[in-house]
């Protein structure tokens, strides 16, 4: 039942008119559509890359149901203040449910993963008022996905409404990313990504694909494109007011036996219950018996030890006491002590706060020890750190910190979607980053100070893995950004 009596009497004549104009324009949309299928094909497939199948969807302004139906959700609702396109929708899509609301006036209490506006901000009377009421129906997890033009694109867009290539759209909200991105804000939403695409929308063979997955992605070229997109997620706190979320502290380690002790003695309490789960990834010196040791000395810290087994490397040791942990929230430490472990309540904290939801420890912002880090490896941290951040979206100054945290239902959603980029990582770092930015979390920074390693030996082979990491650029560019 919508509720256009309570909107002001301008709005209410600025709905009247506009669903007006859509009934009457419905039978030319779907021609519309046909005709330029290549570039509506283009927007389904990355609004698809952006919501997962599988997730609760809400769509305003759903039209004729097919973006919706394209993104396979296990429980889809669309909503449109146009009667012939919810009847269309309805009768094309009988799987999805279609209401007829005007998205000034929708407001449900049942919440979804995902909220998708395309096409939808330019002919809205208050782009606002539609993003406040949008809480309602948000978790902490929702994302906001918003799709629109290019304003730079008005004067080709107006000139093919003039020639009949497309289907007058009428006067429109003209709004640049940091218009919405300004609006998401004062509605209580963050912006997590942002980003452009599509710079040619018709089809000529090997030219369409070499223009929109390859010269669209260049970042100077990229401000060119025609479709915008924005990611945003509900401001605040998800840990609510009950008891605080417990933790489980993740150390992969091997023949670091002269390190456990001064790590498990360090690591300070927290607000929550703690857990301290060590991999031990056979170990000749004694590391297991020490972990062992320590477990009945520290009944408080409450110890687990696990045996890799079969597996190698640091990658399988930490995803396999992820698995086990018992924690809400996971954090990973080096085994090394090259990071404190006084710093990770610093890492609870923010998560618990809603500030990030996937918190990366960034080791080149203070100095560090004389021996921390050898001078090839600052310079290659630096390198990487300019490449993950343009390829994930997001800020990245140290991609290579093995410190890490989040909550462990985040990671059970990376795990689900690890699919998507298969098994390529042997340290367990970048599989994670990866996972994080394709399911749009936030990914927040935290200075760490760095030190060196006092007791074992140093893991990484620096050119070998540095070829490793070259690797995952060039998966990160297939799969994040060549989409």
């Amino acid at each position: 039942m919508t509720r256009t009596a309570e909107l002001p009497a301008r709005t209410r004549l600025h709905l009247e008119e506009a669903r007006l104009r859509f009934d009457a324009l419905a039978p030319s949309r779907k021609r519309s559509k046909l005709r330029n299928a290549y570039y509506y094909r283009l927007l389904s497939d990355y609004f698809r890359f952006l919501v997962p199948e599988g997730y609760r969807v809400l769509e305003l302004g759903s039209g004729d149901g097919d973006l919706l139906a394209a993104l396979k959700p296990s429980r889809g609702l669309g909503v449109d203040f146009s009667p012939a396109a919810v009847s269309a929708a309805r009768a094309a899509h009988p799987e999805l449910e279609f209401t007829e609301d005007c998205a000034e006036t929708f407001g449900s209490d049942e919440t979804f993963d995902y909220i998708v506006l395309s096409d939808l901000v330019g002919h809205l009377d208050d782009v606002q008022t539609v993003f406040e009421n949008l809480r309602r129906s948000a978790r902490p997890q929702t994302r906001v996905v918003v799709g629109y033009y290019n304003y730079l694109w008005e004067p080709l867009l107006r000139l093919g409404d003039w020639m009949g290539l497309r289907v007058r759209q009428g006067n429109q909200n003209w709004l640049t990313q940091d218009d919405l991105e300004n609006l998401l804000k004062i509605a209580g939403f963050e912006t997590v990504k942002r980003t452009k695409k599509i710079l040619f929308p018709f089809y000529i063979p090997l030219v369409s694909w070499l223009l929109n997955k390859v010269v669209a992605n260049l970042p100077a070229i990229n401000h060119l494109c025609l479709a915008e997109f924005l990611v945003a997620r509900p401001a605040g706190s998800r840990a609510g007011t009950g008891k605080a979320p417990s933790v489980s502290l993740i150390v992969a380690c091997k023949d670091e036996r002269g390190n456990i002790a001064e790590l498990v003695e360090r690591t300070p309490r927290f607000d929550g219950d703690l857990e301290m789960v060590f991999v031990d990834g056979h170990s000749k010196d004694g590391t297991q018996e020490e972990i062992l040791r320590l477990q009945k000395l520290h009944p408080e810290k409450n110890i687990r030890l696990i045996d890799q087994g079969a597996t190698k490397g640091k990658g399988p040791a930490v995803h396999l006491a992820m698995r086990e942990a018992k924690g809400d929230i996971l954090i990973i430490l080096d085994a090394d002590i090259s990071v404190a472990p006084e710093d990770m309540p610093k890492f609870y904290r923010q998560l618990v706060s809603g500030e990030g939801e996937f918190i990366n420890g960034c080791r080149l912002v203070y100095p560090m020890e004389e021996k921390a880090m050898r001078f090839l490896n600052i310079w290659g941290n630096k390198f990487f750190s300019l490449a993950f951040t343009y390829l994930l979206g997001q800020r990245l100054k140290d991609t290579l910190c093995g410190t890490k945290a989040l909550y462990k239902t985040d990671y059970e959603k990376i795990v689900a979607n690890r699919a998507y980029f298969g098994d390529f990582d042997p340290f367990g770092d970048f599989d994670l980053l990866f996972g994080a930015a394709k399911l749009n979390m936030k990914i927040l920074e935290m200075p760490v100070r760095y030190y060196e390693r006092r007791y074992g030996e140093i893991k990484i082979e620096r050119f070998k893995h540095g070829t490793l990491l070259l690797g995952m650029c060039a998966i990160a560019l297939k799969k994040l950004k060549f989409v």
